[in-house]
């Protein structure tokens, strides 16, 4: 099964995918957001290449899972895609998942592998690949 996640922001839309069989997932790359409204050509460009059997979105909540500000936001953002595409999508908990994302983007590449389009991308991943351990159990 093939799924894509969406590590939803205002400015940018972190994209991964990946695939239940191996539990693992790649960054793509980002989407810009511009005048706050979403960009449907590059989301149904992606639809239409992977063919995703779910979108899991980030879920933006505070450490003590709390609601924030841009938790509305996502949840408004998940139910425009639920109308549009027509397939699945689920909401995943996003905590730490960016600052986790620098970490390991800065493990790996260095200072300036730090850009906010990588930094989306790669929380996406993590964002997938904890929904993929979640799913299992």
């Amino acid at each position: 099964m093939i799924i894509i996640a969406l590590d939803f922001g205002t400015k940018n839309i972190g994209v991964a995918v990946g695939q239940n069989y191996t539990n693992t997932a790649r960054s793509l790359p980002s989407i810009k957001v511009k005048n706050k409204k979403l960009n449907i050509e590059k989301l149904n460009k992606l639809i239409d290449e992977w063919k995703p059997n779910a979108i899991v979105v980030g879920h933006p909540l505070n450490i003590d899972g709390t609601k924030q500000k841009i938790t509305q936001c996502s949840e408004n953002f998940s139910k425009k895609l639920k109308n549009i595409f027509k397939i699945p999508i689920l909401l995943h908990d996003e905590r730490l998942s960016t600052v986790e994302a620098k970490a390991i983007l800065f493990e790996k590449y260095g200072y300036k592998s730090l850009k906010k389009e990588r930094i989306d991308s790669m929380s996406a991943v993590i964002i997938l690949e904890s929904w993929f351990l979640y799913s299992k159990n």
